[in-house]
């Protein structure tokens, strides 16, 4: 393989792409690969698609770039008209930035300029779970619970306070799922307590765990207990919905799946959907209203609101309405996690499946009784990837107890992916399975 001049986190090599369409990528071998993952969980919309590529040239032939202190452009005006109409109530402002990241930096800093003009300069700590990813920043960071990412950094942050993430799947109690749920919403109640409400400015989730909990879905009864506890001690409530928001979960934002209004929302991934850098925030009006006549938002990016982007942003929204994906996601998630589910009785040391939508997920453990992970030094996590990448299919995975062990892997395609499409990924799943069973002993049904 030729050598290259880039790095990223380690040595790993991987073929030279060449081209992608749908939910298929091809390297320059001729070799076609299944999206299984969206990258990560990036590409919802598939890959190519001609309407978006269209509206980018389009745009190309006007302009490329308009600085948002000189200009005002017609694609920001636009995605952020459309953006408003799909969120929460009162969320009519819209904050664009070039990834999830940054949008999830930008929350924070919305939340602490605005308790400082309201005249709580004390409120400075933003709660969040562990484990959990927010981003790569340093701000961002200071929320994420995910030792390998956090750690050789510890120093150079003010570390935030956490609350266990509500892994239920993983307690041996006799609780009801709604018990379960409130137990650990409660956690956040003790948590802002143990702080001092004075001293607490936020609390921040996502809705649907990302890579760090592998589509962590909390009981039902969790998330408006969380709302309440927010309510009740007066601090914002931050929707991370980086990886679930613009379709994901089946709908626009999975916060509607409980009908939650939270006060900041960050998105991005699936917003630009790989086509270009793209996220936004958004946040209430009165949230809005009081930093800007404050003195305004000391906070920005110099390619927020890019004209290309935005076009593409758009038109990555109204391919999602005009296909119906978001439907198409909703069937073909049930249809993936029945299949993931049939695999757990084949492959016993499957220990759970979960997920909403298309941002599905499956855990391997060494003990179903305990759920006491596999030993660390498998590096089962590494394997099943390989394996299954080698068989031509992409998924994405993580550690599941605070990336110190545990193997957990992302099945997370494009919103467009057919039945058919489906089947062929549960195929592809089960012979790697099969295959990392053999290598490593492990039991089947």
């Amino acid at each position: 393989m030729k050598q290259s001049h880039l790095f990223y986190q380690t040595r790993t090599r991987r073929p030279l792409l060449d081209r992608a369409e749908g939910i298929y990528m091809w390297d320059v071998d001729g070799k076609r690969y299944i999206d299984g993952s969206s990258g990560a969980m990036v590409s919802n919309i598939g890959h190519s698609n001609p309407n978006v590529l269209a509206a980018m040239k389009a745009q190309m032939d006007k302009s490329t770039f308009g600085y948002r202190l000189h200009f005002e452009n017609e694609p920001a005006e636009k995605l952020a008209s459309r953006v408003a109409e799909l969120s929460p109530e009162g969320h009519n402002k819209v904050f664009f930035v070039s990834g999830g990241s940054e949008a999830v930096e930008s929350a924070i800093k919305l939340a602490r300029q605005y308790t400082v003009i309201k005249g709580n300069p004390g409120r400075y700590k933003v709660i969040s779970r562990s484990p959990s990813y927010h981003g790569s920043t340093m701000g961002a960071l200071s929320l994420t619970s995910y030792a390998p990412l956090t750690k050789p950094f510890e120093p150079m942050f003010a570390d935030m306070p956490k609350i266990p993430s509500p892994t239920c799947y993983l307690d041996r109690d006799n609780l009801s799922d709604r018990d379960k749920g409130l137990k650990y919403a409660d956690m956040l109640k003790d948590k802002i307590i143990e702080e001092g409400p004075d001293n607490v400015l936020a609390f921040i989730m996502e809705p649907v765990g990302g890579a760090s909990t592998g589509a962590l879905v909390a009981p039902d009864s969790y998330y408006g207990r969380i709302r309440e506890i927010c309510d009740e001690f007066d601090i914002l409530l931050i929707y991370d919905e980086v990886m679930t928001g613009v379709g994901r979960t089946g709908k626009f934002l999975a916060a509607e799946h409980w009908n939650i209004n939270p006060d900041i929302i960050a998105t991005a991934k699936g917003f630009g959907a790989g086509y270009v850098p793209l996220g936004a925030m958004t946040a209430k009006d009165h949230i809005v209203d009081t930093v800007l006549d404050g003195g305004g938002f000391q906070h920005g990016y110099t390619y927020a609101g890019n004209p290309i982007a935005c076009a593409a942003g758009l038109a990555v929204i109204n391919e999602i309405f005009d296909q119906d994906m978001m439907d198409n996601t909703t069937k073909a998630g049930d249809q993936l996690m029945a299949g993931l589910d049939a695999l757990k009785d084949k492959y016993p040391f499957i220990g759970d499946v979960r997920g909403k939508g298309l941002l599905t997920a499956f855990e391997i453990v060494g003990d179903l009784d305990t759920m006491e992970p596999l030993p660390a030094e498998l590096a089962i996590y590494n394997r099943l990837v390989d394996i299954a990448y080698d068989n031509g299919l992409i998924i994405y995975s993580r550690r599941t107890r605070n990336g110190i062990k545990g193997d957990h892997f992302l099945v997370c395609p494009p919103m467009i992916t057919t039945a058919d499409q489906i089947d062929d990924i549960l195929s592809i799943v089960d012979a790697s399975l099969g295959t990392l069973a053999n290598e490593f002993s492990l039991p089947r049904g």
